[in-house]
């Protein structure tokens, strides 16, 4: 079951003011959405057009089971060869190997079969019950990033098993990428949402951006917050891309430690705030958090960096870092749902 839903709902009141020029397209496997504020159409279209086309090749070239440069990789790296990479490619590479040294080997790209084996790398996916003795394999394989040598322009991997995956950090590197983009154009005020991945440029005329953290679980947002200039904002769910079977809901977020889809996690929601790599980080840190789970999401954060963060359990309680809760504006409807503030 496949539901192309936003993790967030824009709330761009105001939205019929003609300084406001907005573009939507379908990338990256979620709805693309670029807004421009306090330019001329002229000048917003050919920004947005341009940072369009580079999303569009970057979901090429960074595709996990279509044809594309990860595709060819990941051959090379299950026979043992090496392979040509690209300097973009060697560039995400390593930063996703990072951010995976963070976690601890939570956030981990590397585990591209066990979520093909899951039926996860498809554009329409079905119900699948995998072997059992398959996932312990793959498990005791233990694929990671760091399996992965790249020097003067090749990359191979110590490990077969290794099969990259980067759909759990390709939306925030492209928010990082847009941003570029935009301001070298010297678009001052611009937000980009992809899919739920959202980074804010300057402001929206005399107020931040203003975006809605969508409820898991119903229609609408559970509660809104400003975004200032630079600041990125991702949202994990395991109502994204799920399949139930036998009532159970099965997410694609996977352990790599079991190599099973998370349980007990409806939701994470971290903030960035302005810097290096902020969209990549928004993106890969809310997996360690929702794979850690109630008990452990708080020592994840630490792991990432991350002080601004909210998690929905399994039952619809939230748990929310006391900085983020300096910053969001609950719905009255979620009023009476627990909160507890795990973080100082």
């Amino acid at each position: 079951m496949k539901l192309p839903i936003l993790l967030f709902l824009l709330v761009l009141s105001g939205c019929a003011n003609h300084e406001l020029y907005q573009q939507q397209r379908y990338v990256f496997g979620t709805l693309v959405e670029v807004s421009i504020y306090g330019e001329s159409k002229s000048r917003a279209d050919e920004a947005i057009t341009g940072v369009m086309r580079k999303f569009g090749q970057m979901h090429l070239e960074l595709h996990a089971w279509k044809p594309s440069e990860i595709t060819r990789l990941n051959q090379a790296f299950s026979e043992g060869k090496k392979e040509k990479i690209s300097p973009e490619t060697e560039l995400i590479i390593r930063d996703a190997t990072k951010l995976s040294d963070e976690s601890e080997g939570l956030f981990n790209p590397a585990i591209g079969n066990l979520i093909g084996l899951w039926g996860f790398q498809n554009d329409e996916f079905k119900p699948v019950r995998p072997d059992p003795a398959k996932i312990e394999k793959l498990v005791a394989m233990n694929p990671k990033m760091d399996d992965i040598v790249m020097d003067a322009g090749v990359a191979y991997s110590r490990n077969p098993a290794v099969r990259l995956d980067l759909g759990g950090y390709a939306k925030g590197y492209a928010l990082d990428v847009a941003a570029e983009m935009l301001r070298k154009a010297g678009v001052r005020n611009a937000l980009v949402n992809i899919g739920g991945n959202i980074m804010a440029l300057g402001r929206h005329g005399d107020r931040p951006w203003h975006v809605g953290i969508r409820n898991p679980r119903g229609s609408g947002a559970i509660a809104e917050l400003d975004l200032e200039d630079g600041e990125a904002i991702g949202t994990s769910g395991d109502y994204q891309r799920y399949f139930i079977l036998g009532s159970k809901r099965y997410c694609h977020i996977i352990d790599p430690r079991t190599g099973y889809p998370v349980q007990g996690v409806r939701a994470v929601t971290v903030l960035i705030p302005r810097g290096e790599h902020a969209g990549a980080l928004s993106d890969a840190a809310s997996k360690p958090l929702f794979i850690s789970g109630v008990a452990g999401w708080r020592k994840a954060a630490r792991e990432m960096r991350v002080d601004q963060a909210l998690l929905i359990d399994g039952d619809g309680n939230i748990h929310i870092t006391r900085a983020l809760a300096k910053r969001v504006r609950f719905e009255k409807s979620i009023i009476g749902v627990s909160s507890r503030f795990d973080l100082g």
